[in-house]
């Protein structure tokens, strides 16, 4: 999920010096990085297989040797928390809020479902449900 996030917000909380370019070989499911500390976060870009956000040690990822980019990830512990919310939010209301469907009770006698309506917001979901909190770590680009 936190990288689902860190996509949406356009922030992978990560600066220049955080970012290493080179040729990188993950043997046996581990990449071994010197500029990552266990527990941190990391972001792997440029690789076939393995493109994405993992925690250190990551042991499951594919083997190859790829010319890329690890970022080194920094999130602050209120984003952290924050991303745990949205998985609680997401596995409570996500699929109910992403059909294209809402149920109607009348009065108790039946009930049935309409497509549901109202506005054009680009946003839904936790998207939409967590905005204004994520704004502060929005950024325009990565």
């Amino acid at each position: 999920m936190i990288e689902r996030v860190c996509e949406h917000i356009h922030n992978y909380f990560s600066a220049g010096d955080d970012r290493r370019a080179g040729t990188y070989t993950i043997e046996n499911g581990i990449l071994a990085l010197d500029h990552v500390v266990e527990g941190q976060y990391f972001r792997i870009v440029g690789s076939a297989f393995n493109d994405g956000v993992y925690i250190q040690p990551a042991d499951d990822l594919i083997d190859e040797t790829f010319t890329g980019e690890v970022w080194a990830m920094k999130p602050p512990r209120d984003f952290l928390r924050t991303v745990e919310e949205i998985e609680a939010w997401e596995a409570k209301y996500g699929e109910r809020v992403m059909s294209p469907f809402q149920s109607e009770n009348v009065i108790g006698v039946y009930s049935y479902a309409k497509a549901a309506t109202g506005g054009a917001s680009a946003l839904t979901g936790w998207q939409a449900a967590f905005k204004a909190r994520l704004d502060r770590w929005r950024r325009l680009y990565d």
